[in-house]
């Protein structure tokens, strides 16, 4: 398991998608983005999710609104399956409630952040590939040290 397959539920998806691309490119994973709506064209969806789990991916899956891809997804693959759906105002944000409530036996994280969405497929790579894992330890120690430099510039003003 050394690849990501980053599901959008639609085109309109693709800028969050390259989100989570480029904090995969940090850590050195492959990606491949695809299209395939749970609602309007579940057999592809299916097709694209069946052909990937060869390959045993961790899958992020991006749908707003209705968000049926990630519980789809995640109901058809023994896969990981992050969910990463953009948050937006519609709603006042309670469309969030449709990717965290799921039906029993379906259970795909939710990670709104979509850095962190990788972060957490890094980390899943990590535990059977010693460089990714290796890359996600630099992160996390040039994160700590941010904090630390951070601290030190207001305290020696």
């Amino acid at each position: 398991m050394s690849k990501v397959v980053i599901i959008m539920g639609s085109k309109a998806d693709l800028d969050w998608a390259n989100k989570i691309v480029d904090s995969l490119n940090g850590f050195n994973i492959a990606s491949e983005c695809y299209i395939a709506s749970a609602h309007k064209v579940p057999l592809e969806c299916y097709n694209i999710i069946k052909e990937q789990e060869k390959h045993n991916p961790v899958f992020i899956t991006i749908a707003g609104m209705s968000n049926a891809l990630s519980g789809f997804s995640d109901a058809q693959t023994t896969c990981p399956v992050i969910a990463c759906p953009p948050v937006g105002d519609s709603f006042a944000g309670a469309d969030i409630y449709s990717s965290v409530r799921m039906p029993s036996g379906v259970a795909p994280m939710v990670i709104l952040n979509p850095k962190n969405a990788a972060l957490a497929a890094a980390k899943i790579i990590g535990l059977t590939n010693e460089q990714v894992r290796s890359e996600v330890l630099k992160f996390q120690d040039a994160q700590r040290q941010k904090l630390i430099d951070d601290n030190n510039s207001i305290q020696n003003n």
